[in-house]
């Protein structure tokens, strides 16, 4: 089942219970939001080892974040057991994006090399909000952080499977971290 799960991408993750019909605020992961959080649309989370199904039959968004009602949950406490859990869907259902852009989950297991060609490591994952993510780089046995901006991965092509990137002097051994 773990496989399916992994073929799923991210969009979101249940933040916490909100008020007392149990409802959810939901920290999006997604450019589209409202598109993607709809009345009728089906999620997918994981628990206890098993991938369920979640269908919204409310939703309304407050300060950018959604508020949803999922069909069977009408408790606070039934809510408080979704805080923490990812939202998924099938890749099959993401929308097509033009030329240039990218999902996140087609950055991990790129390549990352320096404009001059030095290896750096291979993106674990891609951390942080959409407004401000980085690369987790796995390089021997540390994790190093790269800001995921324009200025610093100068060249992306998940087709091949790389990044090319221009970092800061230091900023390989600043954001160093051990795994």
């Amino acid at each position: 089942m773990s496989s399916l799960w992994d073929e799923m991408s991210l969009v979101g993750y249940v933040a916490r219970p909100h008020g007392v019909t149990g409802q959810v605020i939901v920290n999006p992961e997604t450019d589209f939001p409202i598109e993607r959080f709809q009345r009728g649309s089906e999620l997918y989370v994981m628990r206890d080892g098993q991938v369920e199904s979640l269908r919204l039959e409310s939703v309304r968004f407050h300060r950018g974040r959604p508020i949803v009602g999922i069909t069977g949950v009408g408790t606070v406490d039934a809510a408080r057991r979704l805080a923490g859990l990812e939202l998924r869907i099938p890749a099959a259902m993401l929308r097509p994006l033009p030329p240039g852009m990218f999902y996140r989950h087609d950055l991990v297991g790129c390549r990352v090399e320096t404009s001059g060609g030095e290896s750096v490591g291979v993106v674990s994952e891609v951390s942080g909000s959409v407004a401000a993510s980085h690369l987790v780089v796995v390089s021997g046995g540390d994790e190093i952080l790269i800001p995921f901006t324009s200025a610093i991965c100068t060249a992306i092509d998940p087709a091949r499977q790389l990044i090319v990137i221009e970092p800061p002097d230091g900023l390989l051994t600043l954001n160093a971290r051990s795994g």
